[in-house]
């Protein structure tokens, strides 16, 4: 056998999706056949070019010997420790020169080597198949020196026929991988670029009589409670349901009462499909998916998408997901309440669709296309509107669908993401509505809904969604009567996304507007010793967007962000309101298909934060759309003028597969009295001194007023702060310029204010010191007056500010500043909790007494920015300083200071110092979804006015 000394390369830039694979089939996990993994360590070589070595590596006998290893599955810029090169991420440009097909020479291309035995007993029939579930971005096969094709198509199976080739011992498997190729130019999706074997390799026997291909048709009538089998098969073989005492013929339809599938009721029959040579376990979930009445429903009913977008990620194995991990991705959004998953933007590993299909989410199944960098010059070239392209198009849909087309968690396909309009994405829907009339069609940058089924948009503002709620959006009849989702929107970058709540609203209000699904699931930080994570630009990328690469909500070892408890609040499925004065609860059954009996009630009764009493809540098993109007036990006596409240949640009432007895579903505060109004803070008088003035329990700077001590405390400050460390949404996208606050406000300067001193006063009953607050260069500024008075035990400080000139921009801000010992560690409060809140992402706040060190009170963002604020605080305790509202105030404490917190790039920038710096806040400006989506909305806006605002301190006595 002859090797080329020079390596052909052709192939890399060729539009074609590739060469030798078998046509695209069903993915099952198991069968009685025999299958061999093909994971593990593989031998690597690593070249610059794609044709700097030649074929020989593939020959039996060559000698490996001195190569490198690396697992499969794997990325190998993942791996190496840096020797085979580094991540690249980008958002939407392509990393390289955009010459359509052509790609660059510098072409990092891994040669991967694996000697494998046939296991004993392996059948020597001759038929057997070689799987690759996921490469990027391009590969060539030879097996025992013979070239058997190559592919591109990244997250997509292909399989070949090899059982010619095999022998018992020694066969050797050789895979050349490129990292660019004509396919990259369908692949630009968001997203690190990571090229290697990252899915399994898997050998396949196919005994004579096999499997191949076969579709399961599993239809329900909601009216009938029947469902129809049918399972079509290339081999001819019997289908047995034994619960449903089914066993027919491929082909041959059968009716039988069923319980359906749906997302809130994932109901599996167990079947098995048995040819003349194989027998393969189905799982088979009744539903039918139609486009009805303008909307999407399933089983006669209209969903609501309460949904999340998920890319595949790991820390530090990037796209090679585990099974473990993709149960832990599933587990967490039933907890969090979630019910729907697009696949941004290809399909996943298909072992994440089983979990989908086991513990219950709707799916949008996206086909591994992206197209966006094409935008930078006017969609001119773009391969979905090049016929040349088109059989690759058809290839990638036709390799999705045949591949997921069994899983009843699939309602909808996906053409793909931000790829233009063209006369590829229309073969690509006729294709799939030819082969699979079952489902319905997506793609967002369809406007005209030529090839669609639903109306698709991302980041919307709120008005625009009420809008096209209301059936005002225009566009052209078919767009009219069709539903809408918003395929993207609260963009989940930092500290966020805001508004949820708004969007929740506008969705519950307007049936045509179906959901939505929040960009997105997990940040994709690389775990990386320099910077805790990493992100765009830490590995010396010559282009890259960033830390927009961690946008999810979850950080990248999955610990849930304030965003995802935000987001499972909004969308909990158990609706409870009421007067907690009255002692009445209304509770609202918003699941789209279960009753309340798989829930448990519970009230408890708080008195200033504490419970005092709990018990059961009876409420009926209530349909769907249900109300019941419930009265509360009546609430212990309580003479003390406290503040007190209800509680009321609904929890799982026994184990469930996705979550145990107990877990809280939904919940809501109903409060009953406000606490009574204490004494004023006003009788002792100050008295002055050489350097220093005492008034009460604190001691102040003669000349500059400033508050040195509270009793046994030392305090730096406090005085006005109206700066915090912009949040990536305050940053905003640089395509959405008209309201980056944080942007306008480092123009202003709000970052550098300045202090006058402009007079200290004493008084009988008060020390006043009156300042401008303001930043250089401008002739805006803040009129601040502190005004101090005590008891001789309390002091009071009441902050009144004037603005002056034309402000035109919101604060981020407005309180005061203070300093603490670094011994102050720990700390107690009575307010909003457990953790932060803002103004449009406070839903999920509970007001109760929590204790946190300092540390822990911290949200460790990738990229540090604000953070840490708890809302609704009555009193707080910390370094023996107690802290109490007039009414209630926003409340952060750290070891850094704002400006620290502003200039640091990743975690690891940021130091202790010997303070502890605490804010408390008058006013927060909001969050919102800017970092790609809207602003934060007006009503969330700190706007620029007189206010005046009151905080009372107390030394805590031990």
């Amino acid at each position: 056998m002859s090797f080329r000394t020079t390596a052909s390369v052709d192939y890399v830039e060729d539009v074609s999706p590739g060469t030798g694979a078998l046509p695209p089939r069903a993915w099952y996990a198991t069968s009685d056949a025999d299958s061999l993994s093909l994971n593990g360590s593989w031998r690597f070589r690593l070249s610059p070019t794609a044709d700097t070595e030649d074929d020989s590596f593939a020959a039996e006998g060559y000698d490996a010997g001195d190569w490198a290893q690396v697992s499969v599955p794997g990325h190998w810029v993942l791996q190496g420790d840096g020797d085979f090169g580094s991540p690249i991420y980008t958002n939407h440009l392509y990393p390289f020169p955009v010459d359509p097909p052509r790609v660059p020479t510098g072409n990092p291309t891994g040669d991967h080597l694996r000697i494998f035995d046939l296991p004993d007993g392996w059948p020597g029939d001759g038929g057997s198949v070689l799987r690759f579930d996921g490469v990027e971005s391009c590969a060539r096969v030879w097996l025992n020196g013979t070239d058997i094709g190559e592919f591109k198509g990244s997250r997509l199976p292909h399989e070949f026929a090899v059982g010619q080739l095999l022998k018992p011992r020694g066969n050797v498997l050789a895979v050349r991988v490129h990292q660019w190729s004509a396919g990259s130019y369908l692949e630009d999706q968001d997203q690190w670029w990571l090229p290697g074997i990252f899915r399994d390799v898997t050998l396949l026997h196919r005994p004579a009589g096999g499997v191949l291909d076969f579709f399961v048709h599993a239809a329900y009538d909601h009216r009938s409670g029947e469902g129809s089998l049918r399972v079509d098969s290339d081999v001819d073989g019997r289908v047995s349901v034994p619960a449903l005492d089914i066993d027919v013929a491929t082909g041959e339809s059968v009716t039988v009462p069923v319980l359906p599938w749906t997302a809130e009721t994932p109901r599996l029959y167990d079947g098995v499909l048995t040819t003349e040579g194989e027998r393969v376990p189905l799982r088979i979930g009744f539903r039918t998916v139609v486009l009805e009445d303008g909307l999407i429903k399933v089983n006669g009913t209209a969903v609501l998408f309460k949904g999340v977008n998920r890319h595949e990620w790991h820390p530090t194995k990037g796209r090679a997901l585990d099974l473990e991990t993709m149960r832990q991705d599933v587990l967490l959004m039933k907890r969090h309440n979630i019910n729907a998953v697009r696949t941004s933007h290809y399909p996943p590993h298909p072992a994440f669709l089983d979990l989908c299909d086991e513990y219950g989410l709707w799916v949008i199944d996206e086909c591994d296309l992206e197209t966006h960098g094409f935008t930078e010059q006017g969609w001119r070239d773009n391969p979905v509107d090049d016929e040349r392209w088109t059989p690759a198009l058809l290839d990638r849909a036709a390799r999705m669908v045949e591949r997921d087309k069994n899983h009843p968690s699939v309602v909808i396909w996906s053409l793909g993401n931000e790829a233009g309009t063209g006369r590829g994405l229309t073969a690509m829907s006729e294709w799939i509505r030819d082969r699979d009339g079952d489902r319905l069609i997506h793609y967002e940058g369809d406007f005209n809904c030529r090839d669609t089924d639903m109306y698709s948009r991302m980041y919307l503002k709120h008005l625009e969604v009420e809008r096209i709620g209301l059936g005002l959006d225009g566009g052209g009849r078919r767009r009219r009567q069709l539903p809408f989702i918003l395929c993207e929107y609260g963009h989940a970058m930092g500290n966020g996304p805001g508004g949820l709540a708004d969007y929740q609203r506008l969705f519950e209000s307007h049936d045509r507007v179906q959901g939505g699904f929040i960009w997105e699931w997990i940040d994709h930080g690389i775990e990386d010793e320099r910077y805790g994570f990493a992100y765009g630009g830490d590995f010396g990328e010559e282009l890259h967007d960033g830390n927009f690469v961690c946008d999810g909500l979850v950080f990248p070892d999955r610990t849930p962000s304030p965003g995802l408890v935000e987001y499972k609040k909004v969308i909990e499925p158990v609706r409870i309101e009421g007067d907690g004065a009255d002692g009445t609860v209304r509770v609202t059954n918003a699941h789209d298909f279960t009753d309340f009996s798989a829930l448990a009630f519970e009230w408890s009764y708080q008195v200033d934060g504490e419970t005092v009493e709990a018990g059961a809540l009876s409420v009926p098993p209530l349909l769907p759309g249900e109300s019941a109007d419930l009265k509360l036990p009546a609430p212990p006596a309580d003479g003390r003028g406290a503040e007190t409240g209800w509680t009321v949640s609904a929890v799982l009432a026994s184990d469930t597969a996705w979550a145990p007895r107990g877990h809280q579903v939904a919940w809501a505060q109903l409060p009953v009295s406000a606490k009574a109004p204490g004494p004023g803070v006003q009788s002792a008088q100050p008295v002055p001194g050489v350097r220093q003035i005492t008034l009460g329990p604190a001691v102040f700077d003669a000349r500059t007023g400033a508050l040195t001590t509270i009793g046994g405390v030392d305090v730096t400050g406090p005085r006005l702060d109206v700066w915090r460390a912009p949040t990536d949404n305050d940053e905003g996208a640089a395509w959405q310029p008209d309201a980056r606050f944080g942007l306008l406000w480092r123009k202003l300067g709000l970052h550098r204010m300045q202090h006058r001193l402009d007079a200290v006063e004493l008084a009988d009953d008060a020390l006043t010191v009156r300042s401008r607050v303001a930043p250089a260069a401008r002739e805006v500024g803040l009129r601040t007056v502190y005004r101090w008075t005590s008891d001789g035990t309390r002091l009071r400080l009441t902050v009144s500010v004037a603005p002056e000139g034309d402000w035109k921009v919101p604060l981020p801000r407005l309180g005061i500043r203070l300093g603490l010992p670094a011994s102050a560690d720990r700390v107690r409060w009575f307010g909003g909790g457990p953790g932060e809140s803002y103004p449009d992402t406070r839903t999920a706040s509970v007001v109760g007494r929590w204790e946190s060190s300092v540390d822990a009170m911290q949200t460790p963002y990738v990229r540090p920015q604000e953070n840490g604020a708890r809302p609704d605080v009555r009193w707080a305790e910390i370094g023996g300083l107690r802290v109490e509202g007039d009414p209630s105030f926003w409340f952060t404490a750290r070891r850094w200071t704002t400006e620290q917190l502003d200039a640091a790039a990743h975690l690891t920038d940021l130091e202790e110092g010997d303070t502890v710096w605490v804010n408390l806040d008058h006013g927060q400006q909001g969050i919102g979804s800017q970092s790609c989506g809207p602003a934060t909305q007006p009503q969330y806006q700190l706007r620029v006015e007189p206010a005046e605002f009151s905080f009372v301190f107390s030394e805590i006595q031990h």
